[in-house]
């Protein structure tokens, strides 16, 4: 099988969250202190709420793994809930006469402003159990194992040199206006240890007191969120179908991590408003002094982010993507009691001021999920070393540079 896929199960407050990931080449080397690296940097970031204390996230891998090296079948990984202690009676799978003997018995007939509660609680026939189903499955905490997987996705494609990074571009009204960092760039380092995971420390203290004054005001805040990947040469995705379209599947995969609104490529919207012979990058031949995008050509701007036609141009691929203000709020919206029909607020559960942080590692992992989807269906083949053997070939003939290995850390 060379399609690369992902499939979920577990519930926000059940024992644990599963991910079965299906269409990895065998002999692909895992290091288990990354994934558990990307897990942890999904908890971390200014703005949290108290149950990045309670979780300590860590990967168990239960099938398609031996002594650290991909068999080639599904390889299934659970993260536990270690919240799940206070939940066990609420979130039994069988029937049971158990209570929890507080307010997480109670029934929610409450749907919230801005959360999958409504539509959820109508499409599932839920009216009778309330909306306990609806917001155990909708809730965020499943990125956990969905940012596992793109771990795995990652260091396939460090195998294939190509890496990407996600960040934190803006947070309520503080912007960083900072070019984006090449690869090579020393500023990457400070990701982990800056407050809301942006490369621009100037920002980052203003980033911190938007967060600090939304709390103040038991309020929310998104943000923007930009991913890069360098290292893709010219000509992957696809024109010939919709469906083939590099820049349509990256989209759909930002957009489906939770709380993502929008997405824009490259200057995306600025374009819109501009004329052609300013939207559009040049081509020149390719030099030592301007780079090499592949095909004997580069480019000195990228306005189009990486991708033209529905594939990559070999220049780094950009995308920024706009979280909306977590909908849960101390100070509840607004609202009907599904029971009584009467105009009510919205109860509120644990919730964080601003998780734009943690959304900055759920999108690289969502982006480099798709990217390694895309390149497993363009170089498939049952053996890394097939799928190497492939892509070098590809990437010779397209005249594109050859990059190393990268050693992700």
């Amino acid at each position: 099988m060379t399609r690369l896929d992902v499939t979920t199960a577990g519930e926000s407050h059940g024992p644990s969250l599963t991910a079965i990931v299906t269409g990895l080449p065998s002999g692909l080397a895992v290091d288990r202190t990354w994934v558990d690296a990307q897990l942890a940097r999904r908890q971390a970031g200014y703005g949290r709420s108290p149950r990045q204390a309670i979780e300590t996230d860590t990967v168990r891998v239960t099938g398609g793994l031996r002594h650290g090296r991909t068999l080639g079948s599904p390889l299934a990984m659970e993260v536990a809930n270690r919240d799940h202690a206070s939940w066990t009676a609420v979130m039994d799978p069988w029937p049971t006469d158990e209570l929890q003997g507080n307010w997480r018995d109670n029934p929610i007939q409450v749907p919230r402003p801005g959360h999958a509660d409504l539509g959820g609680i109508a499409r599932g026939d839920f009216a009778d159990d309330g909306l306990r189903p609806v917001l155990e499955r909708s809730s965020a905490r499943e990125t956990a194992v969905r940012v596992a997987a793109g771990a795995l996705a990652q260091q396939l494609l460090g195998e294939l040199g190509i890496r990407v990074r996600g960040y934190v571009r803006a947070v309520g009204g503080a912007v960083s206006e900072l070019a984006t960092p090449p690869e090579d760039s020393a500023a990457w380092a400070s990701l982990d240890d800056s407050q809301l995971r942006t490369v621009d420390p100037e920002a980052d203290i203003r980033m911190a007191a938007e967060v600090d004054a939304a709390k103040a005001d038991r309020d929310t805040l998104g943000g923007i969120v930009e991913v890069v990947a360098w290292g893709l040469p010219p000509g992957i995705g696809g024109y010939v179908t919709s469906g083939e379209r590099l820049d349509g599947r990256l989209a759909g995969a930002a957009l489906a991590v939770h709380a993502m609104k929008s997405v824009t490529i490259g200057d995306g919207d600025a374009l819109g408003t501009e004329r052609g012979s300013r939207a559009h990058d040049e081509l020149l031949p390719a030099s030592a002094e301007d780079g090499d995008h592949g095909m004997g050509v580069t480019r000195r701007t990228n306005r189009a982010g990486g991708i033209e036609g529905g594939m990559t141009t070999g220049a780094p691929l950009v995308l920024r993507v706009a979280m909306k203000p977590l909908p849960t709020l101390m100070r509840p919206l607004a609202t009907v009691n599904l029971a009584t029909g009467e105009a009510t607020t919205a109860h509120a559960e644990r919730s964080d001021t601003c998780a734009i942080a943690a959304a900055a590692v759920a999108l690289e992992a969502a982006v480099a999920f798709e990217l390694a989807r895309v390149l497993r269906e363009q170089f498939g083949a049952q053996a890394l070393v097939d799928v190497l053997h492939a892509f070098d070939g590809y990437r010779s003939r397209v005249r594109y540079p050859v990059r190393e290995r990268i050693v992700l850390a």
